[in-house]
């Protein structure tokens, strides 16, 4: 039975105060085609409706089992833990950079895009020594120059590198890049936040030290916290992090000797919800099942924006199934704002440009959608063009 307390609260005077209601009119069925956070199922939406305490064993019980399923679809083993972390997916590249990256180390950071540069800002925050192995915005990673790096520089101890990189929507080669880092014996630090159940990756065969992801990209959950994928002996390590709140080792170790309970309150609703969306990834045939309706979403998407006319940033090689970036059309009737805005009255979200040196705009195809949507889109955006 649920008990509902009702308590009574003082009168506050009025004083002549006017409220003015400038909240938008939200319309609560828009599709976002974003790279998270994303449009999610009714269910992982209903199973926010539960409240639980942080401190209750059925909950913590859930978090045991977001773990393992996590490591699990990394093909971790038992060589791996997964350590949550409050927040989004940057909290954890940066409890991930401030846990592992000892002050007397230094990073190497392989960046083409924003979150490459991300990292190094994280890096040079916690005053962590960094070398920047720079390509441009929309240049692919040179193999070559990075072996040359590690070869040139012995003081590099950790190498960190982004698998997609949604400013533009490249998908860097996490193979190649790999058998080099870990060749040289440097240790590993990959940012899989927008990638990871996106696209098989195996952690164990790609010698992989750590990996970054979080619960609101292709894990298709909501936004609250990230995840850190660490092998054992690195998490048993102690007194890297300067930070109480975002070292990993002590929120693995409370973890570990009290049954999933993380240190500091969690987002227990977000939780909630990442465990059924683990479900329903299950229920899709895992993970090589979701990275064929995503590949399905990206080539329907990609073929019917050229028929209407417009062209892609990246070659199609270097495109990524989990969002496209678009050049704007060359008129001078073209305004994103506009054409934003109509598409949202339409009932779909898309994303503004983050190149620097290129007129964009992107297009997410992750998330609870398949291809009928990305057909609506395009629908959609026929109806939307006026140049």
């Amino acid at each position: 039975m649920l008990l509902t307390a009702f308590w009574s609260l003082p009168k506050i005077p009025n004083n002549n105060l006017v409220l003015t209601n400038i909240q938008p009119e939200i319309q609560m069925s828009y599709i976002l085609l974003t790279p998270g956070p994303l449009t999610t199922s009714r269910r992982v939406k209903e199973a926010m409706l539960v409240d639980m305490s942080t401190w209750d064993v059925d909950y913590n019980t859930i978090v045991q089992s977001i773990r393992r399923d996590v490591v699990k679809l990394a093909h971790g083993a038992n060589h791996y833990s997964c350590v949550p972390m409050q927040g989004s997916g940057s909290f954890a590249v940066e409890a991930a950079i401030n846990s592992f990256v000892p002050r007397n180390g230094k990073l190497l950071v392989i960046s083409n895009g924003a979150y490459g540069d991300r990292i190094t800002q994280i890096a040079r925050y916690l005053q962590i020594p960094v070398h920047v192995l720079g390509f441009g915005e929309t240049q692919a990673i040179d193999i070559t120059a990075v072996a040359d790096t590690l070869a040139n520089n012995p003081d590099i101890s950790h190498v960190a590198i982004v698998h997609c990189e949604t400013t533009t929507g490249r998908l860097n080669p996490l193979k190649q890049l790999a058998e080099i880092v870990k060749g040289a014996n440097r240790t590993l630090i990959l940012d899989a936040i927008s990638s990871f159940a996106g696209m098989p990756i195996d952690i164990t065969a790609l010698d992989i030290d750590i990996l970054i992801t979080c619960a609101n990209k292709c894990l298709e959950g909501v936004p609250g916290f990230g995840m850190v994928l660490a092998r054992n002996t690195l998490l048993q390590q102690q007194g890297h992090s300067t930070s109480l709140c975002m070292d990993l080792h002590e929120q693995w170790r409370c973890m570990e000797a009290n049954g999933g309970k993380w240190r500091f309150t969690s987002p227990t609703h977000t939780v909630l919800a990442l465990a059924e969306a683990l479900k329903e990834l299950y229920e899709e045939g895992g993970i090589d099942a979701r990275a064929e309706r995503y590949r399905e979403n990206h080539r329907v998407l990609v073929e019917g924006m050229e028929e209407l006319g417009f062209k892609c940033l990246l070659e199609r090689r270097d495109q990524s199934p989990i969002i496209t970036s678009f050049y704007n059309p060359q008129s001078a009737d073209f305004q994103f704002t506009r054409f934003y805005n109509e598409l949202k009255q339409r009932g779909f979200v898309i994303y503004p440009g983050k190149v620097s040196k290129a007129e964009c705009f992107r297009i997410g195809t992750i998330g609870a959608i398949n291809s009928d949507n990305i057909n609506q889109l395009l629908g959609a955006i026929e109806q939307c063009i006026h140049w």
